[in-house]
Order: C-alpha cells, then sequence, then structure tokens
C-alpha cells in the first residue's frame, strides 16, 4: 500500500479548530481503492495546540512567508501561534519523509492544510497554508480537498 498524509478532519478526526471535522468519506475510501495507505496529520494538533482551539489566520502573507520568517500566524485574539504551526508543519513533514508518502490530501481554506486558499478575516483568499507550503518545498504533491465538499 501507498503511504499518503490526509488531513485528520477530512479522515473524520474532530481535530479543527472549533472541535469538529470535515469529513469526506469519499476521498478516503477512493484513496484506498487506489492502494493508498490514509496516514491522517494534524499540523496544528502535531504542534502541540489543543482541540478545540481559537480560530487563527496568517497575518500578511502565507505559510512560504511565515517558514521564512516574514508573517506571523496570529489567533483571533492575538496569541501569536506561529512557533506551533511551524513545528507542526515540520512534524508533518517529518511522517511524510519516515513513511514515504509522495502526496497529501490537505484541507483547503486553513492556515495550516490550505494548498491554494487561506481564510484572512472570514473571507477566502489566494495562499498556501503552513504545513501545505513545506510539504511542497520537501517535494510532496499537495492536493487541495475542499472541505465544504464532505462527499458523505
Amino acid at each position: 500500500m501507498r503511504p499518503v498524509l490526509v488531513s485528520a478532519c477530512l479522515a473524520g478526526v474532530h481535530s479543527r479548530y472549533d472541535g469538529g471535522s470535515n469529513s469526506n468519506k469519499a476521498l478516503i475510501q477512493r484513496l484506498q481503492l487506489e492502494g493508498c495507505l490514509v496516514v491522517p496529520v494534524c499540523p496544528e494538533q502535531l504542534g502541540g495546540l489543543p482541540t478545540p482551539r481559537p480560530a487563527a489566520e496568517i497575518a500578511g502573507g502565507d505559510g512560504r512567508s511565515v517558514l521564512a520568517g516574514e508573517s506571523s500566524v496570529l489567533t483571533e485574539d492575538g496569541a501569536d501561534v506561529t512557533q506551533h504551526y511551524v513545528r507542526g508543519a515540520e512534524e508533518a513533514m517529518r511522517i511524510a519523509a519516515l513513511l514515504g508518502c509522495t502526496h497529501a490530501y490537505l484541507a483547503e481554506g486553513s492556515p495550516s492544510c490550505g494548498t491554494h486558499t487561506l481564510k484572512r478575516k472570514g473571507e477566502t483568499c489566494d495562499g498556501q497554508g503552513v504545513a501545505s507550503a513545506l510539504l511542497a518545498a520537501g517535494g510532496v504533491v499537495v492536493v487541495g480537498v475542499d472541505p465544504s465538499a464532505s462527499g458523505s
């Protein structure tokens, strides 16, 4: 079986900031039928953040600028959680390398997992999350999954 990383929330794990999930059974079943071993990861939890936790967003820029030390990740009440997001991205990359994952299916809109989009001030904007950026830079093919398409 070929291991692939999947945002834990897409795999049905209650790991979202609000304690919910974005369960996408159709995605998980498709990957399994294709011979994939689904490896759920939540970079925010891997970085040491609890669930539930305050919502956070990248303050200016995107995950690439966070990794370059040019932007921060702040909670809705202004707490700086950048270190947690970077640590979580590094742990996700470590898991991908350890298992030989060449692909990751990540939830769009997330400050960690967004592949093409992030949420900023309640609006969707272009950009890549911290874990998505690090995985892509490490050679992992990152595929964005719309979390609103539950695929139940």
